[in-house]
């Protein structure tokens, strides 16, 4: 019974760490990515890609301007092999360079630290935090790389159309990214990202992230402010009196 307990117990753990990766990761990648596009000259490209070109550029030049951010976010999880989805909400907090919060407030309260490359998981509920190196957790660089804001979109990923052209219900192109290696996918516990922007902000309203694994999870965002002048202690974290500090595992794609 005791050796069971433990195995549900280190399943948990895990499930929660595999959880704050994919979503380090998304958020690096993508909300707080340096450099605009390059590549083919228009003429070379058809118009949906220069499209989608257009409005990465909008997107990556919104979030350069972006000193900090906040706003509200609802995630939906659809998992390989069960037909109900999982659901959360919560609220994020963004600022420059390299510092993260992302705080889960239903059904459940989790609390995500990120300061550069440390990474800090609170779980209230078990009175455990989870540390470690984001840089370790990812198997890649560019996650911190990009928190630091020294990081290309065009370097990591391709940039393309969605199928039959897909728009969102803000009339914009949904914008697909997928790692542009084996080995970028393999650093990675996703396989493509799809985008919506919204028309009038360019901030993203929408992220879709397709796992390896077979999932997906569909994050909303709402109620974006940014440049609020956050201070630097909403993103520090020290663990309350009798928290179980648990080192959390490394992730390597088999």
């Amino acid at each position: 019974m005791a050796s069971g307990s433990n195995r549900t117990k280190e399943q948990r753990r895990q499930d929660r760490s595999r959880r704050m990766v994919i979503v380090l990761c998304t958020l690096s990648l993508v909300l707080l990515g340096q450099g605009l596009l390059s590549g083919p000259s228009p003429a070379q490209e058809d118009k949906a890609v220069q499209e989608i070109k257009a409005v990465v550029k909008k997107i990556q030049a919104r979030y350069e301007q972006t000193k900090d951010l906040q706003a509200d976010f609802a995630q939906k999880t659809r998992v390989e092999g069960f037909a109900t989805p999982i659901t959360s909400s919560g609220r994020l907090f963004l600022k420059r360079p390299g510092r993260l919060r992302w705080d889960y407030v239903e059904p459940n309260r989790e609390e995500i630290y990120v300061n550069q490359d440390d990474v800090k998981m609170y779980v209230p509920e078990h009175s455990q935090v989870l540390i470690g190196k984001l840089t370790q957790m990812a198997a890649s660089q560019a996650p911190l790389q990009l928190l630091q804001g020294i990081g290309k979109i065009d370097e990591e990923f391709n940039v393309a159309p969605a199928p039959n052209h897909a728009r969102g219900a803000g009339g914009l192109p949904l914008v697909v990214l997928t790692p542009k290696t084996k080995d970028q996918q393999a650093a990675r516990p996703f396989q493509q990202i799809v985008l919506e922007a919204d028309p009038k902000t360019h901030y993203i309203k929408s992220l879709t992230l397709h796992e390896l694994s077979g999932n997906v999870a569909t994050f909303e965002f709402s109620s974006v402010k940014p440049n609020t002048g956050l201070q630097d202690g909403l993103f520090d974290f020290t663990a309350p009196a009798g928290t179980e500090v648990v080192r959390a595992p490394s992730f390597r794609a088999p």
